[in-house]
């Protein structure tokens, strides 16, 4: 990861058009590729970014990260305070809760519950950002990532898109469909998972431990 505090102003070009003025932020270049822009508040929100895949150009004063859609975010730097780079190697990821974790290994065991013919490839599939809950194949062959919360929300989306963008850059994998499983997931989460072609799916944990009906409702 590399860490550069700059004086900078930052301009977005894309579906959108926005504009940072002058000042000193921090600037995150992540061994994925991405690039985030970040104020001294926001908690760990960034004022602007470019996600993964995506190409940074470094010329004079001015950096120029292009993603593969087209997308520009120019940084053009006025002072440079701090410039570090440091190798974090490949995070172990979210040590997940009790319910969490059973929640996956059950539903690892019974992948049929999500359609006939569906199938585990495997558990805590690793990738350079963290291990995917499950990777499987649909009745139809195709690769699926799914993430596993207790409550789905969009962080938890975020997550999750992160890793299809990873993994659909593997030509054996791709292409890779989400699916995002939780015993309860908040509407702006479900909201977000449609927009980007994510399936939701609410587990019912006594349902799988085969306490009560096994079916599981797809939406």
């Amino acid at each position: 990861m590399r860490l550069v505090i700059a004086r900078c102003s930052v301009d977005y070009a894309g579906r959108l058009t926005a504009h940072l003025p002058s000042a000193p932020r921090l600037i995150l270049v992540k061994a994925d590729g991405s690039v985030s822009i970040h104020a001294d508040d926001r908690a760990y929100k960034p004022l602007n970014w470019m996600s993964p895949p995506c190409t940074l150009k470094e010329e004079a004063d001015v950096w120029t990260v292009v993603n593969k859609g087209g997308e520009k975010l120019i940084i053009t730097m006025e002072e440079v305070l701090h410039d570090s780079s440091h190798e974090l190697g490949v995070d172990p990821g979210l040590i997940k809760d009790g319910v969490e974790a059973h929640l996956q290994e059950l539903l690892a065991d019974r992948m049929e519950t999500l359609g006939e013919g569906w199938s585990l490839i495997r558990r805590e599939y690793p990738t350079a950002i963290g291990p995917v809950d499950i990777l499987g194949r649909d009745s139809g062959g195709a690769t699926v990532a799914i993430e596993i919360k207790r409550r789905g929300e969009i962080d938890g989306v975020e997550q999750l898109t992160r890793y299809l963008e990873l993994l659909n850059r593997d030509p054996h994998l791709a292409p890779v469909q989400g699916v995002f499983a939780a015993q309860e997931i908040k509407p702006q989460a479900r909201v977000l998972a449609t927009d980007r072609g994510i399936h939701c799916v609410t587990l019912d944990y006594n349902a799988l431990r085969g306490i009560e009906d096994d079916k599981l409702r797809l939406f």
